[in-house]
């Protein structure tokens, strides 16, 4: 039997939320992200917004530009995730296997569960049912036979939208005469290159496959493939394991040249991470610190070390990469592990077979969490858990730069 999969993609997401839980919102151009006055970029808009041409990832000062009386909020990620698990719930029930490609982003493998295409239509008109009964937001759900299909189609009709794409004929039919950037794997940049070939529709990208498999290799192969609606990707559960890293970072609203309070800012930073990897079970074999400067060159300097999650650990090894950087203003800084392992997969340490040695990181982590918040006048010990928590960890940072001795 070919594949049956259901693309679920939230509408305006973080935005719908909000507007949910706060009815005074509706109607009105809600821009979720930083606020005008700091730096930072649009996380989400409500599709108010969006008339006035403001997008997700969008400068936040070029977003007041084109909407100043726009609402604009924080996001809160913690109430998203909540939603987001609730979501997952409701999806889950329909799906022998789920993607979840965001919080608000789903591929749904239903060609077992459902056993044929009615089936399969109905588990999507019940998921966009339930997501509006249960948690009162809309979503746009597509039907296929393809996962390029399915996202192609669950676009078809947003906002809360429902469209079926069953056969690769339909596919093509739908999508042949439209702009290349119809296909997913197609951005800006592929784009203007295929343009300056004269390569303008999925049509022109069937004609001249040669041309374009001979340009862009491995790229081009697969764009064309999709070009001819040909995709027998499957849905593959996300596994924490698979990810490559886990980091944190934070963009001050001002740049900083103090690099005492920098190596401050990586130990919050390094007890985020921890607590991320706590949750995954995962370990890392190797630190990274990043950088990026007043004049926006980033640069990213990592070390391998020996499989750890250790908040001390991350970031005493951070400090040490901070150190052989140029010193000059800093916009960004952010600090991860990579080479992940999970519990069973790294291999056994010396601290394993001695508690106390963990116990002396645990310890050592409080202790310079104390002298930190003797610093800055901070009661860490009281306010942990809510400290590591999305925004607050950022609002506590750019306190302490704000007050820093």
């Amino acid at each position: 039997m070919n594949q049956i999969i259901i693309h679920v993609d939230m509408d305006a997401f973080y935005a719908s939320v909000e507007i949910r839980d706060n009815p005074a919102l509706k109607g009105k151009p809600l821009i979720i992200g930083s606020l005008p006055q700091e730096r930072g970029v649009v996380a989400t808009c409500s599709y108010e917004a969006r008339k006035y041409g403001v997008h997700s990832a969008m400068n936040i000062k070029e977003a007041y530009r084109l909407c100043p009386q726009g609402v604009y909020m924080h996001p809160n990620f913690d109430k998203y995730r909540t939603v987001s698990n609730q979501l997952h719930a409701i999806w889950n029930t329909y799906a022998t296997a789920s993607e979840y490609i965001a919080l608000d982003e789903a591929y749904l493998d239903v060609t077992e569960s459902a056993g044929d295409w009615e089936h399969a239509c109905e588990f999507a008109r019940n998921i966009k049912k339930r997501t509006l009964d249960e948690l009162g937001l809309t979503c746009s759900v597509g039907v296929a036979y393809s996962k390029t299909a399915a996202k192609t189609a669950s676009e078809e009709k947003k906002p809360d939208g429902y469209f079926e794409i069953p056969t690769a004929e339909d596919f093509i039919s739908l999508i042949i005469d439209r702009d290349v950037r119809v296909l997913y794997t197609v951005g800006e940049k592929t784009a203007e290159k295929l343009n300056r070939a004269g390569i303008l529709t999925v049509r022109d990208i069937q004609e001249r496959q040669e041309e374009i498999i001979r340009t862009f290799g491995k790229q081009g192969q697969w764009m064309v493939q999709q070009a001819f609606g040909i995709d027998d990707r499957r849905v593959s559960p996300y596994k924490p394991e698979d990810a490559k890293s886990i980091s944190r970072e934070m963009t001050f609203q001002e740049d900083v040249d103090d690099y005492g309070f920098i190596a401050d800012a990586l130990l919050l930073l390094a007890i985020s991470v921890e607590r991320r990897a706590e949750r995954v079970s995962l370990y890392g074999e190797g630190v990274t610190l990043k950088i990026t400067y007043s004049d926006m060159k980033s640069i990213t300097r990592s070390k391998i070390i020996p499989s750890t999650r250790s908040a001390v650990t991350i970031y005493e090894e951070a400090v040490r990469l901070l150190e052989q950087v140029q010193r000059k203003a800093v916009r960004l800084v952010g600090v991860g592990i990579y080479h992940l392992t999970g519990e069973y997969g790294r291999q056994l340490r010396f601290d394993d077979f001695m508690p106390e040695v963990k116990e002396q990181q645990e310890e050592k982590t409080r202790y310079a969490l104390e002298t930190l918040g003797r610093r800055y006048g901070l009661d860490f010990a009281g306010n942990l858990d809510k400290i590591f928590h999305g925004e607050t960890l950022y609002r506590t940072i750019e306190y302490m730069r704000k007050h820093r001795p």
